[in-house]
């Protein structure tokens, strides 16, 4: 495997501004993605993608150098991952690399760790699209979910006649933590389109992935909780 580990970190955020960057128990949050990384991959392979002179300067105070700053196309609200990953493998292969698969590790996924990603590489082969990190979801299409019909009347989202949530089938849920991509299957479609997907299976609290404030603070309090256990 020669992989490409990408780590996208946009400056602007909405929902929580200079998210990426956000201290949690001390230490900025992209510094818990960086370092999971560096456990498992060679500096040279780890590419911090940001548009930001203040996330480059946090990131590189772990020693892993920034290579680039993103072009500012690829840092407005309706840029895709899609797109930041392309030009982070375009500018590997300009290098001389020739990686066979990207590694994404977004920087909102603190409790994603080392371990987590060397259990998700045993399960990549070059004959899938991807292999990607899930939580088992809450909210089952079979039981809880439901979509407006033409009359405006709530029907199940999957049809099925469970009465017990238990009896449903089990659903994954995205968790944003892993994606283990196939290079060439990157290049031919957008990740939306794969269809040679496998589930790397997360818990639900190494899942959390921050987007509000609400999240940030649980994550500390979860960081906090996790430490007092540890005592």
């Amino acid at each position: 495997m020669k992989p490409l580990v990408v780590i996208p970190a946009r400056g602007g955020s909405k929902g929580i501004p200079n998210k990426n960057i956000k201290l949690l128990g001390g230490k900025p949050l992209i510094h818990y993605t960086i370092e999971a990384a560096r456990e498992v991959f060679a500096d040279e392979d780890i590419i911090v993608s940001t548009d930001s002179e203040r996330i480059k300067e946090v990131a590189e105070a772990t020693g892993l150098k920034v290579p680039f700053l993103r072009p500012a196309h690829l840092a407005t609200d309706t840029a895709g991952t899609h797109e930041v990953l392309l030009h982070a493998l375009d500018f590997a292969e300009q290098q001389g690399k020739k990686p066979d698969v990207v590694v994404l590790l977004q920087p909102t996924s603190p409790f994603r760790t080392a371990q987590h990603i060397r259990e998700a590489m045993e399960l990549y082969h070059p004959e899938i699209d991807m292999v990607v990190s899930v939580k088992e979801t809450k909210s089952n299409p079979y039981y809880v979910l439901f979509e407006e019909d033409e009359k405006g009347y709530l029907q199940k989202s999957k049809a099925g006649s469970f009465t017990r949530r238990q009896d449903c089938p089990r659903v994954w849920e995205l968790n944003g933590g892993i994606y283990l991509i196939n290079t060439e299957s990157l290049k031919a479609i957008s990740i939306i389109g794969f269809q040679a997907v496998r589930k790397y299976v997360m818990s639900e609290e190494d899942s959390l992935d921050i987007d509000t404030i609400r999240e940030l603070e649980f994550a500390r309090f979860l960081l906090e909780y996790r430490q007092e256990d540890y005592r």
